[in-house]
């Protein structure tokens, strides 16, 4: 059985990038959202090991995808990934089950030590 993700990123660029990251540090099915709504629709009809999500974007944003992970008690790692996160949002999404956040551009050494902390290899 394969790992299966989902990628959750209004920006094509940044969608591309984790994808070419996480393809080099793990081996797994990848999926993509362009924003939060989609990604709850793919959410309730698909089961992802792990969710790597954008916090802003239109329609839903990223702690909206959180909000409905945790009241839907959704199984499923989220690691967020943006280029601007207030030490006060960090709590915020933490507090809603996000297990990590990294930082835009992302980084692979990053991305890898989160996967292999989590057990995600």
């Amino acid at each position: 059985m394969n790992f299966s993700i989902l990628v959750c990123d209004d920006s094509t660029v940044a969608r591309k990038q984790v994808i070419r990251c996480l393809q080099q540090c793990i081996d797994a099915d990848i999926q993509q959202a362009t924003n939060g709504a989609q990604a709850i629709e793919l959410l309730k009809t698909n089961r992802f090991d792990l969710l790597c999500l954008d916090l802003t974007m239109p329609e839903v944003d990223g702690v909206g995808v959180l909000e409905y992970i945790k009241a839907n008690k959704v199984e499923c790692f989220v690691l967020v990934i943006s280029a601007d996160i207030q030490e006060k949002m960090k709590l915020r999404v933490a507090k809603l089950g996000a297990i990590d956040f990294i930082n835009k551009p992302i980084d692979k050494t990053r991305m890898n030590g989160i996967l292999h902390k989590f057990g995600i290899h």
